[in-house]
């Protein structure tokens, strides 16, 4: 893949991990003259610095910023957000970076978690807002080369204890994800390519939540010898993976690859 063109990037969750990094490398690679780049998140003031940064860095890039809780999303909030920021420029590719989420309460088995109130925002939080999202992406870009990216995870195919809130919405957003791209595929323009990129253990928010409140003592315990004994990948790492994942397009639209799979 030529990440080198004219692009419209939007990355959710941006204003700080694994978002603010994908954000800031690919800004780097694409086309400055007449590209865009949105960032989605729930700080503005983090987001500006993130803004500040690639700006520094690339200055003729234009980028733009947009702080919205995803827990009340609605469409309407996306579309405006994409009307806003993709104006009246022409694109060779756009390219969406659902990265945003949460990892639920881990201290909590997975049956008690029957909280009707909660599973709502929290659904709406991590898979209904997604979607959304991703529908006006699609409406809004069609005709032209698009890059759908969800940032999966281990959890999303593999149960894991102490994280039932988490393993849910990633499983059901990834199925989403890989019915698009099956249903794009069969589409005469076949313009779309569809990532789910399992990022590996990071040594981020997330992960420190996770080993403070996990309920299963084993599931916490690996957290912290992995973040003791420096094995977490860092945000850099997995960033540079994913980028040369892109470059050599070797998976197909809906697979699931992750950051140790050698033959990517």
């Amino acid at each position: 893949m030529d990440l080198k063109q004219c692009t419209y990037l939007l990355v959710t969750g941006a204003s700080r991990g694994i978002g603010r990094e994908f954000a800031q490398q690919l800004a780097k690679r694409i086309k400055p003259e007449g590209s865009v780049v949105a960032l989605l998140g729930r700080n503005q003031t983090l987001l500006e610095e993130v803004k500040g940064e690639i700006l520094a860095t690339v200055p003729d890039l234009a980028v733009h910023t947009y702080a919205l809780e995803l827990e009340t999303a609605r469409t309407e909030d996306f579309t405006r957000i994409l009307e806003d920021s993709r104006g009246q420029h022409t694109f060779q590719r756009a390219i969406v970076i659902h990265n945003a989420g949460t990892v639920g309460d881990t201290s909590k088995r997975a049956k008690e978690i029957g909280d009707t109130d909660f599973l709502q925002r929290y659904y709406h939080t991590n898979v209904f807002s997604a979607i959304s999202l991703n529908c006006e992406f699609m409406r809004l870009f069609q005709g032209i080369p698009k890059l759908v990216v969800n940032l999966s995870t281990l959890a999303a195919i593999a149960p894991i204890s102490s994280m039932a809130h988490y393993c849910t919405v990633k499983a059901a957003r990834e199925m989403y994800f890989r019915v698009l791209a099956t249903e794009e595929g069969l589409a005469s323009s076949q313009d779309t390519l569809v990532l789910n990129y399992a990022p590996g253990m990071i040594d981020t928010q997330m992960t420190m939540q996770v080993q403070r409140e996990a309920h299963d003592p084993a599931v916490a315990a690996m957290f912290r010898e992995q973040r003791e004994a420096r094995t977490m990948l860092t945000t850099a790492q997995t960033t540079e993976r994913f980028i040369k994942v892109l470059e050599a397009l070797k998976f197909k639209s809906g697979d699931h690859v992750d950051y140790r799979d050698e033959q990517f």
